[in-house]
């Protein structure tokens, strides 16, 4: 049997974090599109947008989370600080929640480039 050479990885000219901010800036977006526009599985987006929550804090440029809904009762989960998707809803108990948006800010405006 012939095997198969080891897979080589793609070369990237921006970092994962590089790549998300990019988006971001061009409009808003859950993680699973992040996820699928970039090819990484959303978990690791997640992580990467928590990370980029916490390092935007020195400049001017904010990430806003707009917080998940449930689409069966309207319950917005207010306070919420983590940024991956609910399972379900505490107040319905239904799964049908609709994902977090994140966008960029700057000085209170939304940034959003036309490119």
């Amino acid at each position: 049997m012939r095997q198969k050479p080891p897979a080589v990885p793609a070369e990237r000219s921006e970092t994962p974090r590089q790549a998300i901010l990019r988006h971001l800036a061009r409009g808003p977006h859950s993680a699973r599109d992040l996820a699928s526009l970039l090819g990484m599985r959303e978990p690791d987006v997640v992580s990467h947008l928590e990370h980029l929550e916490r390092s935007l804090r020195r400049g001017p440029r904010r990430l806003v989370v707009e917080p998940a809904r449930c689409l069966a009762c309207g319950y917005g989960f207010p306070g919420r600080h983590r940024l991956s998707r609910p399972s379900s809803c505490p107040a319905c108990r239904r799964q049908q929640i609709e994902p977090p948006l994140f966008r960029l800010a700057e000085d209170g405006r939304v940034v959003e480039s036309a490119r």
